[in-house]
């Protein structure tokens, strides 16, 4: 086989057309062997002996997709310095653009030690692991996307719908049998047309990177479901493709962007660049620990066999080191660049903002992301904590950054149970502007959220006061005990009519609440249909019905779904519900402000009236011509006026409507009382009744 010397950049393997050049990036490795696969499992090796500042490089003429390949990295095997070198263990190339599936723990050892004694991880091991390891493979990065172009809808408009990729469709009998649970199936027309009607305009795909299961979880039959334990951050997960693993996962996904995007929603992918699968010092030898370990992970500086770990998953990448930051740029230029995505979520984005040791806004990870004019005009979402000292940024990250707003979820939550101060729950409805103001941001930072992927879903939060981990094997002691949940008075399901009902007008609470508040909402998969976890709140290994949605058509099901259409429909047909600036007591023409708080008998809300904890009555009017805001052409934007009444108290409530001068006659919107109750109108100063646990919203008719 001829072997040329080729060049240090791009890294990874690159086909021409003619040949494909490999580079690895590896400041501590002393020999690097690039190893070939063919259909047999015959392997070739072929020495990269002309490192180029660290970058071992070679081209191989006539070597193109489909090619399988790996790694064998040479150096000295001494953990206490921090390196962990061994050729016997295969190693997956952290530039793959495919893997072509899991590793296989049956076949070989890949522990890079002999387990035993305490001090195990301080020998090497000497079995070879090739038949466990899964191999890169070379692609071809051509794609027709038929001038299918990213929608344009900003991001103050947004509307996100947080999915799993297997999890969406798996159970869909709408589906084609052989493409569910896969990028083919989320693209179909079924589920296409699904999230169409629903009205969201973005979805956010928990992790797509190529990810490998633990140890662990394997020997309890369980997987890791959600995929937060990346090894491949350029990489389309193998195992979601309908098509093959040898390269076609990457046209695959690429066709679910073009198909999301013809539709008019955009892609948001959830990034793990905090941490990989490796683990800590007991952990597998992968990709990262085997081919410079000391670069690219946080090593203790009194103990460098140790790892740091921000993250509760035993490591954390060093965001500050070149070689990481190199990385972690690479992999999301190439998923905007090359597969058109719209943006990321940051997972445990503290971790990436940590210099030395603490959080620090100026860090060179945001430095380099804010320069960069292809990552700076994509939407960039922070988990806005880590499990580290310091780790809670609520509300500190720089501009261009949105949040998950957690104190919004909290909150929320403590309203509709009873147990909120009124001044913070107004607060987040009206965008959490004490969080992201001050530092020029605008109600879009805040990414407001009732659920997620992680914690009770929406039906779980109102039938559980206590988590039901049972099913992950680890004793019920998983998963958070903070849920601020109310089960209604039953635990679980029950068949008591006056606790379901009282169940279901809470989930309407919750969702008209997010809909209607400040900020971007995310709704969570499932949400709208009323899906269970049977009170699972952690339930990242279940990859079967516990997690998947239930299609199943049910007539609670149908009505959440139809309630939440109609919310979406209000919201993004009302500019006053979603603005792009803060509430400034901004007065209209007629002396009316922007956004007027008020108690049950109609007048403004005092300082005593703020700092009331317990079962709320508070009403707000949204003043639609007070927006104070342009369009792009610089028109003024005007809307309706609204009032939104909120009763969490468990007895009914009486409200008087404001005076004359704030509008005449009010029409009834909508109620999560009874969602097909008719329309009714009501004058000024008239008294409208909330049942207990309720909200309504009218619309000013003149």
């Amino acid at each position: 086989m001829d072997v040329w010397p080729g060049q240090p950049l791009p890294l990874g393997a690159s086909w021409d057309g003619k040949g494909t050049n490999f580079s690895l990036a590896s400041e501590t490795a002393e020999r690097v062997e690039l190893c070939l696969f063919d259909d047999d499992e015959v392997e070739t090796r072929i020495e990269l002996a002309e490192p180029t500042a660290f970058n071992w490089h070679c081209y191989l003429p006539g070597v193109g997709p489909g090619q399988r390949y790996a790694y064998r990295v040479h150096g000295p095997y001494e953990p206490e310095r921090g390196l962990r070198f061994n050729p016997c263990k295969l190693l997956i190339d952290p530039y793959a653009k495919a893997i072509e599936g899991p590793i296989d723990y049956d076949a070989a050892h890949v522990l890079p030690y002999v387990p035993g004694e305490e001090d195990a991880d301080l020998y090497a091991d000497d079995e070879d692991d090739a038949d466990a390891i899964p191999k890169c493979v070379v692609i071809d990065e051509s794609f027709d996307w038929e001038d299918v172009r990213p929608p344009d809808t900003p991001w103050s408009e947004a509307i996100v719908y947080e999915l799993h990729v297997k999890g969406f469709t798996k159970a869909n009998e709408l589906v084609r049998e052989d493409l569910r649970g896969t990028y083919a199936g989320l693209a179909s027309e079924p589920v296409i047309d699904y999230l169409r009607s629903l009205g969201v305009t973005a979805v956010e795909l928990l992790p797509i990177h190529h990810f490998v299961d633990e140890p662990h979880l394997i020997e309890k039959g369980l997987t890791n479901y959600w995929g937060y334990s990346s090894i491949g951050y350029l990489a389309p997960h193998a195992l979601y493709s309908a098509t093959g693993r040898r390269g076609a996962q990457v046209t695959e996904f690429k066709g679910l962007v073009k198909a999301l995007h013809r539709a008019g929603i955009a892609v948001i992918l959830d990034v793990v660049y905090n941490h990989t699968a490796e683990g800590n010092q007991l952990g597998p030898m992968i990709a990262f620990r085997g081919i410079d370990n000391p670069s690219y992970y946080r090593l203790s500086a009194e103990d460098p066999r140790y790892y740091v770990d921000f993250t509760g998953t035993g490591n954390s990448l060093d965001s500050t080191h070149p070689n990481v930051l190199r990385l972690i740029m690479d992999s999301l230029r190439y998923f905007v660049t090359e597969c058109h995505v719209d943006g990321f979520r940051f997972d445990l984005a503290s971790t990436l903002a940590r210099e030395e040791h603490d959080v620090d806004r100026h860090s060179g990870f945001f430095d380099i992301i804010h320069q960069d004019p292809t990552l700076s005009r994509v939407e960039l979402i922070a988990e806005p904590w880590d499990v580290g000292e310091g780790g809670h940024q609520v509300g500190n990250f720089p501009v261009l950054w949105a949040e998950w707003n957690g104190p919004y979820r909290d909150v929320v939550r403590d309203f509709w149970r009873g147990q909120a101060r009124a001044g913070d729950f107004t607060q987040r409805f009206a965008g959490s502007a004490d969080l992201y103001e001050n530092d020029g941001r605008r109600p879009s930072a805040s990414v407001n959220f009732v659920t997620a992927h992680d914690g009770f879903t929406l039906n779980d939060l109102v039938s559980y006061d206590d988590k039901h981990n049972e099913a992950n094997l680890e004793d019920n002691r998983d998963g958070s005990d903070d849920n601020r949940s109310w089960n209604c008075g039953v635990e679980g399901e029950t068949d008591d009519p006056e606790v379901n009902e009282l169940r279901a007008r809470q989930q309407r609470n919750f969702l008209a609440t997010l809909l209607l508040s400040q900020g971007v909402p995310m709704l969570v998969a499932g949400d709208e249909r009323r899906r269970t976890q049977r009170g699972n709140n952690n339930a990242y290994c279940q990859d079967n019905e516990i997690s998947w949605l239930d299609w199943s058509a049910e007539k609670t099901a149908d009505e959440q779904l139809e309630f939440v259409k109609r919310l979406i429909a209000l919201r993004r047909s009302h500019p006053v519900f979603r603005r792009s600036t803060f509430f400034a007591g901004r007065l209209d023409a007629t002396g009316i402000p922007d956004a007027w708080w008020f108690r049950p008998d109609g007048r403004k809300m005092i300082r005593r009236d703020w700092e009331a904890v317990g079962g709320l009555r508070i009403g707000v009017l949204l003043n639609g011509s007070a927006m104070g805001e342009r369009t792009l052409r610089g028109e003024p934007i005007v809307d309706d006026s609204f009032i939104v009444l909120f009763n969490s108290h468990h007895e009914p409530a009486s409200f008087t409507l404001p005076p004359r001068r704030f509008g005449t006659s009010w029409t009834l919107e909508l109620t999560t009382i009874d969602p097909e109750a008719p329309s009714l109108s009501y004058a000024a100063r008239a008294l409208v009744e909330l049942e207990g646990r309720s909200l309504l919203v009218l619309r000013r008719a003149s």
